[in-house]
């Protein structure tokens, strides 16, 4: 279950592939999944609201053995869902599915990725989350094209550009 706790919300020219779901893929692992750890007490199956029970049914034959935290996360991810809109439901279904579909190396790349970007100061996640968002504006074939760009630079090239854009945002400030 842990396994899909995290994605990934680095700007879509610079993921591998170019398929440019991260930001919206964390939302829905988050949304599902994910939560921090925290101390909880077992519950048992009939303890839980109807409303739980029937959103964790597939769930109903392990309940008793999953971790506390685990139940906990599921519960959460039930009051997340239960908060949703229709649209963002679908949304999130559409993105768990790309989640699923993924090899374990591109799942790991993208926790990896995530945990960088939660290591971030604030003010540098929202710059990249304000980057990623005018790439989202972006024509797709504006994308395609920035993707390509970066998908031919060397690793050195790669990293080259990281810092000049580094120094930049840092003079900026």
């Amino acid at each position: 279950m842990s396994n899909a706790t995290m994605g990934n919300t680095v700007p879509a020219a610079h993921q591998k592939g170019g398929r440019g779901f991260g930001g919206r893929l964390v939302f829905a692992l988050i949304l599902v999944l994910a939560g921090s750890l925290v101390w909880a007490e077992p519950v048992a199956w009939q303890q839980l609201s109807e409303r739980e029970r029937t959103l964790l049914q597939r769930f109903e034959d392990r309940w008793d053995g999953f971790t506390p935290e685990q139940q906990a996360r599921l519960r959460r991810g039930v009051e997340r869902w239960s908060s949703m809109t229709p649209e963002q439901r679908q949304r999130a279904r559409r993105e768990f599915g790309k989640w699923q579909r993924l090899t374990p190396e591109q799942r790991d790349r993208l926790r990896k990725a995530y945990q960088r970007f939660q290591a971030l100061p604030p003010e540098q996640r929202q710059r990249i989350r304000e980057a990623r968002q005018r790439f989202r504006q972006l024509s797709p074939e504006r994308q395609r094209r920035l993707r390509e760009r970066w998908q031919n630079l060397t690793p050195e090239e790669r990293q080259r550009f990281r810092e000049r854009r580094r120094q930049r945002l840092e003079s900026s400030q």
